[in-house]
């Protein structure tokens, strides 16, 4: 069977399917909203199967590649929910000897799924230290369903989960095998999370939100690291925080790079669903890394 890509549904799907995805609607009230599109064989619930993120088929680092050593590991939380947990990532055998930056990598609005894990993996490939961490950890982490992974996801105190990740944050950037430096990448809830962390982190290097929400303005000013911020055309619930975020971060002269990808919907990057945008997610992937090369070391 072919690969489905956003092409293949009509807008309106896709736009229900992002009210769903961000708990908007239910589950059911997603299908009795799609049910129009339904026709023949093709009921309203294969039309969510065919949305919903295939993670094996889009895996490209196995989790057993030699070429990198993963760990599930902690940091101390204080101020969250007393530890932060999630997966460490790096090369097994470092091609040179001077040590890598890291990159906190900030999941979705599911916690710490293999898509995500798959994302620490790759950028661990490229020459980063990585860690990403579970928001879900303390309700048991990533429960292996999407659906469920939504329902725990708002659950969580957030106010302590902000503090979780500020405490992975600086958790990753003192470990030993680092240099120091510290990016931060995320997408969706990460993206959006990204930007927070810029606020509140004087000693963040480079931020790299892709399709996320804006901070809260007040706190741009505070902002000390320079920001490569990725958005997708389609993505009006995201794209309407941009221009107030645009504006502040320009009046407080803060060191900024945006890109819109034409065409794109809201999850581009994400290659486990037909969001999924080929050619936007190569660019801007290879956008980030070269960021990240250029501010980490």
């Amino acid at each position: 069977m072919n690969r489905k890509t956003s092409a293949d549904f009509a807008p309106e799907v896709l736009q229900h399917f992002d009210a769903y995805v961000h708990g908007a609607l239910s589950r059911r009230g997603f299908l009795v909203a799609i049910a129009q599109y339904a026709t023949g064989a093709l009921t309203a619930e294969l039309i969510l199967q065919q949305l919903s993120p295939q993670f094996a088929a889009a895996q490209q680092i196995k989790p057993d590649d030699g070429r990198l050593k993963a760990v599930r590991t902690e940091f101390p939380s204080p101020a969250g929910n007393g530890k932060v947990q999630g997966y460490l990532v790096e090369t097994a055998k470092p091609k040179t000897k001077s040590r890598p930056g890291a990159v906190l990598v900030i999941h979705e609005n599911r916690g710490l799924n293999p898509h995500i894990e798959d994302i620490a993996r790759r950028l661990a490939l490229e020459g980063f230290l990585v860690f990403a961490p579970d928001a879900l950890a303390p309700l048991g982490g990533y429960p292996g369903d999407e659906d469920k992974a939504r329902e725990l996801f708002g659950q969580l105190d957030q106010t302590r989960t902000r503090a979780d990740l500020v405490a992975a944050a600086k958790g990753l950037a003192a470990l030993p095998q680092g240099n120091g430096k510290l990016g931060v990448v995320g997408f969706c809830y990460g993206g959006g999370m990204t930007n927070y962390l810029a606020t509140q982190l004087p000693e963040l290097d480079a931020a790299v939100p892709f399709y996320g929400p804006a901070p809260d303005l007040k706190d741009v000013a505070a902002i000390k690291a320079p920001l490569l911020l990725q958005f997708a055309e389609k993505d009006d619930r995201v794209n309407a925080t941009w221009p107030p975020y645009e504006a502040a971060l320009k009046e407080h002269g803060k060191k900024f790079q945006a890109y819109t990808y034409a065409g794109t919907q809201h999850g581009f990057n994400n290659d486990t669903t037909p969001r999924y945008d080929k050619d936007a997610a190569r660019l801007a992937w290879d956008r980030t890394v070269a960021f990240f090369r250029e501010q980490l070391g």
